[in-house]
């Protein structure tokens, strides 16, 4: 009898990880494209809420911006998104932070109305703060 009930205790605590995690997979999903949208259709309040304060933005050209930069870009236009398509995503778990990769094609508007089209990798970190999915780092490379 003990057996079967260290067994049932095994395998119930097994399945409270598993859907603990896919639970928590999913609301980092949710929050990536949260953050996607907002990046195409800029929402400051949507911006700041799903970045931590201490946000480090990484380009593909080697350009950093903090927090603070980062949604003036995208809200001032400066940082122009017409569309942005994720694929191949991934999202692996370490402790309080997901380590999120994707492929990143985007098109942006760029001054005087030139179209550019970019495509990157893309390394995003985000760490649950206070109960909510926040990103940390995003680190873009090209390919």
């Amino acid at each position: 009898m003990k057996k079967i009930s260290m067994l049932v205790l095994f395998w119930m605590t097994i399945i409270t990880l598993t859907s603990a995690q896919s639970s928590d997979e999913k609301a980092v999903a949710t929050a990536v494209e949260a953050l996607r949208k907002a990046m195409i259709d800029p929402d400051k309040n949507t911006l700041e809420n799903l970045t931590a304060e201490q946000l480090s933005y990484g380009h593909s050209s080697g350009a950093i911006e903090d927090k603070i930069a980062f949604v003036a870009a995208i809200v001032s236009g400066k940082s122009n998104f017409n569309s942005i398509e994720l694929s191949e995503q991934t999202i692996k778990f370490a402790g309080n932070d997901a380590i999120v990769r994707h492929k990143f094609k985007a098109e942006l508007e760029g001054t005087g109305g030139t179209v550019n089209n970019v495509f990157i990798g893309i390394l995003q970190v985000w760490q649950k703060q206070k109960g909510k999915w926040k990103m940390i780092a995003r680190q873009a490379v090209k390919l």
